[in-house]
């Protein structure tokens, strides 16, 4: 393999070798990736992803790594963050925005636009492109209620444009989890709305966040999906678990459907958590939690 670093580098592309990835993710834990890749053209991410395809190199895309929990041995290859500086257009009652800007930042543009529905995301701490990812949603609203399509670049270099239709969405699911696509921007349809409601619903859902869940402690968000007739919070609750430890990993004592780093949480103690959360609620309720958060890196 030729210098890898000396390479991608020669792109143009921000380059960080052996990069802690505990930097990156809102829980603050992980090993480091070999390389951690930033590109700024789209011409940088087809190169990036061409050369990776060519040796060999495993690729993840990252986005604010708010819903992320990285392996304490690290990540294999590349991992890959696109920076649009904040790429962000209004046309009339759509918004192409790019994959890196912040959900919070795009909510704010449609307030500021006098657009309503994505009064629902305000708040959750991810960006566009890992949002579209995992459909994130909050508050009774989905991003896929507003998505209209998406520029993606493919990991042997070609763009395509996918429209909303094909992109799979579920609860917390889309096609992007099975397939290896580079988000690169968004587009959505919103509706005029009410400049003075937008920011009434907008000021409540941060105020709901603030005052249920454990914002003060790093985390990656709700830890488990909801399953189905049940809240995965609730069940915990209900199973004595609130507080519960392993290492510097916790089960909120505000909100049992978060597990926090209460400081120096090792990805091995929230996995080790994890599991007995969901040993011991289905061994009483007879369900199975499923993660939300994603796991990613060397075993």
């Amino acid at each position: 393999m030729c210098d890898t670093t000396a390479y991608l580098q020669s792109l143009g592309c921000s380059v960080l070798e052996k990069e802690p990835l505990s930097a990156h993710t809102s829980f603050k834990i992980g090993g480091a990736a070999d390389w951690l890749v930033t590109v700024k053209t789209k011409q940088q991410a087809v190169d990036v992803l061409q050369f990776c395809h060519k040796e060999k190199l495993p690729v993840f895309f990252l986005g604010n790594g708010s819903n992320l929990l990285v392996s304490d041995h690290g990540v294999e290859g590349v991992v890959l963050r696109v920076n649009t500086e904040n790429a962000l257009a209004v046309n009339g009652t759509e918004i192409t925005v790019g994959a890196d800007v912040l959900l919070s930042r795009l909510c704010r543009a449609a307030y500021e636009n006098g657009l309503t529905g994505l009064e629902f995301a305000y708040g959750i701490p991810g960006t566009v492109g890992g949002g579209t990812y995992m459909n994130a949603g909050a508050y009774g609203g989905q991003l896929s209620d507003v998505i209209v399509s998406a520029t993606v670049l493919t990991k042997t270099g070609e763009w395509q444009e996918i429209p909303a239709s094909e992109m799979e969405f579920d609860y917390r699911h889309s096609m992007f989890m099975k397939r290896p696509l580079l988000i690169w921007s968004v587009t959505l349809r919103l509706q005029k709305g009410n400049s003075s409601q937008i920011k009434q619903a907008m000021e409540q859902h941060i105020a709901s966040r603030k005052e249920k869940q454990p914002l003060e402690y790093p985390s990656g968000g709700s830890f488990f999906k909801r399953p189905s007739g049940h809240f995965a919070g609730a069940l915990i609750e209900q199973c004595g678990l609130k507080g519960a430890t392993v290492g510097g990993a916790q089960i909120s004592e505000k909100h049992a459907g978060f597990l926090i780093n209460r400081g120096g949480a090792t990805c091995a103690d929230v996995m080790a958590l994890c599991r007995q959360v969901q040993e011991e609620v289905q061994e009483r309720f007879g369900v199975r939690l499923e993660r939300e958060v994603q796991f990613i890196g060397r075993q």
